[in-house]
C-alpha cells in the first residue's frame, strides 16, 4: 500500500528536489495534494505526472484561469486551504511538506498538522513567528515535526537520540555569503547581482539577500531556539565557507558531535522521507580536503552587524519576532526594487528593529494566528509611512 503525502507550494525551488526524489520512488508514495500561488501551469503538469487529484491555487486570478482551461479535467481545484478539511481525514497523511514562502504559510501549516503523522516545515516565518501555535497543535495531534533546513535537520539528527538536558551548546554554520571579508568601502559598491551570487547554494532572490546580510542566520538561531527549546546563550554561529559542516553539538560530558554533508538540499529531504527504509542515496564520499581545511571561526558582528539583533530578542516566543520578519521582508523588497542600496538595507533593518514603537511587542505573545497577521499589517503600515 502506498504511503500518502501532501506537498504545499510545490513550485518553490526546494520542492523541485522533493519532486525529483519522488519520480524515482513512485511506488512508495501517493501525492494527495499539490498547491501553488500563481504558477498553476507548473503544478498542473506535476499533477498529471503523479496522478494528483487535488490542487489548491491561492491566487484568485490564477485559480480562475486554471478552472477555465481545465474545466473538463478530473482534477479538483480549490482556491483556499480551507479545502484541506474536505479532502483529508485525521492522520491520513504519512508526510506533509510545508514550503510556502512568507508568513502566509503559517495558516496552512496549522491546518495540515492534524491530518499528518509527520510534518516537514521549510517555511522559516512560520517557525519564527508562530512556533508556540505550531507546537500546541503538534502536541495536541501527536504529530512528529521534522525540520528541513540543512542546519536544523543536522541538529535534529544529532539531538534525536540524545537527551536535550545534556546538551551544553549548539553551533550552526554560515558560509559568510558573497561578501565575506569585504571592507565597508567594498560593501558600498556591491550590486544586487553581487548579492544574489551565493557561493554554495542556489536559492531564490529573497533568501539570497538574507544570506548576504546574514539575516537568515539570525532567523535560523531563532528557529533553533524554538525547535530545540534552548536559550539564545546556548546557540553559537560559526563561519564555515564550504558549507560542508552544518551543525555541531557539545554535550555536558565533553563529547562533541559534528554532522557534515555536501551543500545539497536533497540530502535532508531524502533522509526525512526514508529515515527508516535503509535506501541508498547516490552521494559523494567523505571529502577529506574540506575536512582538513575547515577554518572555522566565530561570526563577527563587525562584519555582519545584523547579528547584534540576537542580543535584543526575548527568550519567550513573542510578537516581536513577527515585527523582525516583517521589517526585513519590507526592506529586502525595497532593495530588490533598487530603492535603497545594500548599506542602507542593513541600516534600515537595524534602526527600525530598535524603534520603540516596535520594541513593545517583545512582551506580547500571539494567542491565535490572526494576532500574527494583524501585527504584520501594523508594521507594514508604519514602514510605509516612512516614504522610502
Amino acid at each position: 500500500m502506498k504511503k500518502k503525502k501532501i506537498i504545499l507550494e510545490s513550485t518553490v525551488s526546494i520542492v523541485f528536489n522533493l519532486i525529483n526524489i519522488l519520480k524515482k520512488n513512485k511506488k512508495k508514495f501517493q501525492i494527495k495534494l499539490l498547491s501553488t500561488n500563481t504558477n498553476f501551469k507548473k503544478v498542473l503538469k506535476q499533477a498529471k505526472d503523479f496522478n494528483v487529484k487535488n490542487i489548491v491555487i491561492t491566487n484568485n486570478v490564477s485559480f480562475l484561469k486554471a478552472k477555465k482551461t481545465h474545466k473538463h479535467s478530473d482534477i479538483k481545484l480549490y482556491n483556499s486551504f480551507n479545502a484541506i478539511d474536505k479532502i483529508f481525514k485525521k492522520k491520513e497523511l504519512f508526510y506533509s511538506m510545508i514550503s510556502i514562502v512568507g508568513i502566509d504559510g503559517l495558516y496552512p501549516c496549522l491546518k495540515t498538522i492534524k491530518y499528518s503523522k509527520n510534518i516537514a516545515i521549510v517555511n522559516k516565518e512560520s517557525l519564527i513567528c508562530g512556533w508556540n501555535l505550531i507546537k500546541k497543535e503538534l502536541d495536541k495531534h501527536d504529530t512528529r515535526f521534522i525540520p528541513i533546513d540543512s542546519e536544523h535537520f543536522s541538529l535534529f539528527k544529532l539531538i534525536d537520540t540524545t537527551k536535550k538536558d545534556i546538551v551544553d551548546k549548539i553551533y550552526i554554520t554560515a558560509s559568510g555569503g558573497p561578501f565575506l571579508n569585504y571592507s565597508k568601502k567594498q560593501i558600498k559598491k556591491v550590486t544586487i547581482n553581487d548579492a544574489l551570487k551565493h557561493p554554495n547554494w542556489s536559492m531564490g532572490k529573497k533568501i539570497s539577500i538574507d544570506s548576504a546580510t546574514m539575516m537568515n542566520k539570525v532567523f535560523e538561531v531563532i528557529e533553533a531556539k524554538n525547535i530545540f527549546n534552548l536559550s539564545y546563550k546556548d546557540i553559537k554561529i560559526l563561519i564555515h565557507q564550504d558549507s560542508y559542516i552544518h551543525a555541531i553539538i557539545k554535550l555536558n560530558g565533553g563529547i562533541i558531535k559534528i554532522l557534515c554533508h555536501e551543500p545539497d538540499m536533497k540530502i535532508p529531504i531524502y533522509n526525512s522521507l526514508f529515515e527508516n527504509d535503509n535506501l541508498h542515496l547516490n552521494s559523494d564520499n567523505l571529502n577529506l580536503k574540506k575536512i582538513n581545511d575547515l577554518k572555522l571561526k566565530f561570526i563577527s558582528t563587525r562584519d555582519f552587524p545584523l547579528i547584534k539583533l540576537l542580543k535584543y530578542l526575548p527568550d519567550i516566543n513573542s510578537l516581536y519576532e513577527t515585527v523582525l520578519v516583517t521589517i526585513n521582508d519590507y526592506f529586502v523588497s525595497k532593495y530588490l526594487q533598487k530603492k535603497i542600496n545594500f548599506s542602507q538595507l542593513i541600516k534600515f533593518i537595524q534602526v527600525q528593529s530598535m524603534s520603540k514603537v516596535f520594541l513593545k511587542f517583545k512582551k506580547k505573545k500571539a494567542k491565535k494566528v490572526e494576532d500574527i497577521y494583524k501585527i504584520k499589517d501594523y508594521v507594514e503600515l508604519k514602514l510605509n509611512s516612512l516614504g522610502i
